[in-house]
């Protein structure tokens, strides 16, 4: 059968979620509550934050959690199931809790992105996808606004479709991308599902199809007047490319009074060949017109080519953006962090491990970001026990979770919750943001962070601490599994 013949995702599933879950079911576990926190380790590219992203794909895909009778045959077939877990699966659904921080976000290692609150069965099963929408579309967010900031307010596409890793990396890559402050995309399709701005003039094909350059220009001209954006570089960018794009626009959109037009450069010196062909167009009288560049670009070269002194206004980004390229995995990981006894009374679990970054953060969680209230920017980030308060009208103590010894004090802050609730029983509470807002939400909290916080090479490390009674239950688990 064909990947597009049937598309439920319950199955995309890690297969040990499904051992697991009827070895939970046989041992009486099924209704057993646990408590799961998504988190990341390390930002990508050595940088100081990553951008959270992809739950609109969660909510989707909690919403539509079932197994068809075809799905439960292939587990039948497997021979490995009881038949008590199948007829289970037949009437499954999710009844409970998530809660996560909104998308567009500014996150920091080890601090819970989304936290799930369910029967032991509905919280295993659910683990893959949920990594999976995370660690793909944070990936490529947090890349995006590294390139983004890089451009100094220069606009910014994405380019990348082509390249790619399937046709779900290209959509949702192209949506993960202007959450994290793209301008809009090559890509159709993300353009017709989420309103990412699709945009795009030429390829080389189009002038190779003419007898001449200054045909194809002008003929483009004529059919495109307001938005003509001709691709120089297909034979030679500065001895004809420019000057057939100054003749097509002086011949076509001159008279018709358009100024506004544009040209693109695909190849060569980037900074010499930008410098020159603005020379030329002022001096032709086109100075609205804008130049874009693509090609294999990255933050890091577009941080050079605008030191170099490169007249560029338009960035196209390709495969080094949609695959994130420099570094192609987020690695978001789902650890047990609680769970609850006949009673009700919830109870902490660790992961400890010889790599002492692996060692995990216990509980139930709350997570703050506190904000300076002289400066507005973000001073840390605060873990504490689900059933503590904040009161940000008071100093504050906070421990670094790495550290035994090291406190700090917080005054003059406001204190904000950052996650939010998403489902209750199983219902979604939660009102999607357009990506529209979701982007406008970003912008808004990346700018919140200090510069130092920001720097693509050897950023602030931002801390995200513990509680005075967080940091207790930790260690004392720490020194019980000794």
């Amino acid at each position: 059968m064909a990947v597009s013949e049937k598309l439920n995702l319950t199955m995309l599933c890690d297969f040990y979620e499904l051992t697991m879950g009827n070895g939970y079911f046989e041992r009486g576990y099924k209704d057993r509550i646990c408590y799961f926190d998504v988190f990341f380790r390390q930002c990508p590219d050595g940088g100081g934050f990553a951008i959270a992203a992809g739950l609109e794909q969660i909510v989707r895909y909690i919403r539509d959690l079932h197994f068809d009778p075809e799905d439960i045959e292939y587990l039948r077939g497997r021979n490995l199931f009881c038949e008590e877990f199948l007829q289970y699966l037949a009437n499954f659904r999710f009844t409970g809790d998530i809660w996560a921080v909104p998308e567009g976000t500014p996150i920091f290692p080890k601090e819970p992105i989304i936290t799930v609150r369910a029967p032991a069965i509905e919280a295993q099963l659910i683990e893959t996808f949920l990594l999976l929408s995370i660690n793909h579309q944070s990936l490529i967010a947090t890349k995006a606004n590294r390139v983004v900031r890089a451009a100094e307010g220069r606009t910014v596409l994405e380019f990348g479709s082509r390249r790619a890793q399937g046709a779900d990396a290209a959509i949702l890559g192209a949506r993960a991308a202007y959450i994290g402050g793209c301008n809009g995309t090559a890509c159709t399709i993300s353009d017709q599902l989420y309103g990412v701005h699709a945009g795009g003039t030429m390829a080389h094909a189009w002038v190779q199809m003419f007898d001449s350059e200054y045909e194809a220009f002008k003929a483009y001209c004529e059919i495109y007047p307001t938005n003509a954006v001709l691709l120089v570089d297909t034979y030679n960018t500065l001895h004809s490319g420019v000057p057939n794009a100054i003749k097509a626009f002086n011949e076509v959109l001159k008279p018709m009074g358009i100024t506004k037009c544009g040209i693109r450069l695909d190849s060569g010196d980037m900074a010499y060949l930008t410098q020159q062909a603005r020379k030329m167009l002022d001096e032709a009288g086109w100075t609205e017109c804008q130049i874009s560049v693509s090609n294999s670009l990255d933050e890091y070269i577009i941080q050079d080519l605008l030191r170099q002194g490169a007249k560029i206004d338009m960035f196209g980004v390709g495969e080094r953006l949609i695959t994130a390229r420099s570094e192609p995995v987020f690695g978001g990981v789902y650890k047990l962090a609680a769970v609850e006894d006949a009673d009700g009374n919830i109870q902490p679990k660790i992961k400890i491990s010889e790599n002492v970054g692996k060692i995990t953060n216990p509980h139930f969680k709350k997570l703050y970001r506190f904000y300076g209230n002289d400066t507005g920017k973000a001073i840390a980030d605060y873990l504490c026990v689900h059933d503590e308060v904040v009161d940000d009208s008071k100093d504050l103590t906070i421990f670094d979770p790495d550290a035994t010894w090291k406190t700090k004090t917080v005054y003059n802050y406001t204190a904000r919750e950052l996650q939010v609730p998403i489902f209750k029983n199983g219902e979604l509470v939660y009102s999607l943001p357009s990506l529209q807002e979701i982007k406008a939400y970003c912008t808004k909290e990346v700018d919140a962070l200090w510069d130092e916080v920001k720097r693509f090479d050897n950023p602030h490390t931002y801390y995200v601490d513990l509680s005075q009674k967080l940091w207790d239950i930790k260690y004392d688990l720490l020194k019980h599994h000794r």
